[in-house]
């Protein structure tokens, strides 16, 4: 009979040991991150993030998928297709000052990707440069509407530069075929694809690098999630903090971790060099020591701003920072 109480003893402890591994084998939550676009560069953090198990950690069992556009992603998180999206936090904004339940959780891209480019053999450095040059827009576009504001912060006129218009493609082929010198475009998207198509050293001038700055790439949730699952939201951020922070630690390996998902996503020499220029994105001078997602509220009402004065934003609808972008749900600020 004195047996038994040890042996008691020693299922307690069992039960007790296997209660942390029964507490593992929850099932994860299957989360969907719907992207802006087809997969490119500034996409990488989130394989990478996958690839090392940082939200395996986290208990999520991520789901990437590509988008057809910031404006489609924001309409899928809105309708609860998609858990999260990654899009232009700006057109997100814009969508819910007209109603719809989205709020950033995290802003990535701090510094606007806005550029206006062309091929280094070209000598197009600054924006004096520009003057007396031709260039390829595609019209009511987010960097057409922000184009005005960078020739008049560089005191150029509109009728010292001729404009030529298209679509994406059409701006690509012009400046290849020598119909314009330049054309606007993201950093990290079209001069990549401009590199890869012809080999050639691209020079972009970014317009943020003139005071022309807005918010852009960032994630997005729907307002219920915020409420109804706030730990979920908390772990995703965190481990795509930590994705984030690993791809500027190293953007050969969150390259490589999205080619290793999917070989079709581009040429590495190439993706390599636009992880490079995202993550020279990540921060401001605001926010150069603080984790990546953690922007300055003063950049979003800034970002404001700019959507109401040139954006077609109504005033009346324009809020506060608060009212689209929440730091909440980040890791803590160092």
């Amino acid at each position: 009979m004195k047996m038994l109480p040890a042996l008691l003893a020693g299922a307690v402890g069992a039960l007790v040991a296997l209660a942390p591994a029964q507490a593992q084998q929850k099932p994860a939550d299957k989360v969907t991150l719907m992207l802006n676009w087809y997969l490119y560069s500034e996409h990488a953090p989130f394989f990478l993030g996958k690839e090392r198990g940082f939200y395996a950690d986290e208990g999520i069992d991520l789901e990437i998928q590509e988008g057809r556009g910031s404006a489609v992603t924001a309409q899928a998180v809105a309708a609860k297709s998609a858990t999260f999206g990654y899009i232009d936090v700006t057109t997100m904004i814009k969508a819910a000052a007209k109603g719809a339940p989205l709020k950033s959780t995290g802003v990535l891209f701090q510094v606007s990707p806005m550029s206006v480019m062309g091929f280094t053999e070209k000598n197009i450095k600054a924006p004096k440069d520009i003057i007396g040059k031709t260039v390829a827009v595609t019209p009511g576009d987010s960097m057409s509407q922000m184009w005005p504001v960078f020739l008049k912060a560089n005191n150029i006129t509109a009728d010292q530069v001729k404009i030529v218009s298209g679509d994406a493609q059409t701006k690509l082929n012009a400046v290849m075929n020598g119909q314009a010198d330049l054309l606007l475009g993201y950093v990290m998207d079209q001069a990549i694809k401009l590199q890869d198509a012809t080999g050639k050293p691209v020079t972009p001038i970014r317009f943020a690098d003139s005071g022309v700055n807005q918010i852009s790439s960032g994630i997005i949730a729907n307002k219920n999630l915020l409420t109804e699952n706030p730990d979920l939201v908390k772990r995703f951020m965190r481990a795509s903090t930590k994705a984030a922070e690993a791809a500027e630690k190293s953007p050969e390996a969150a390259v490589d971790a999205m080619l290793k998902a999917n070989p079709k996503a581009g040429v590495r020499d190439t993706l390599i060099v636009g992880m490079k220029q995202s993550v020279a994105l990540y921060h401001t001078a605001e926010t150069q020591n603080q984790p990546p997602f953690r922007v300055d509220m003063k950049n979003v009402d800034k970002s404001l701003d700019l959507l109401v004065q040139y954006g077609g934003m109504e005033a009346s609808t324009r809020g506060k920072p608060e009212d689209y972008v929440t730091l909440d749900f980040l890791p803590s600020a160092r």
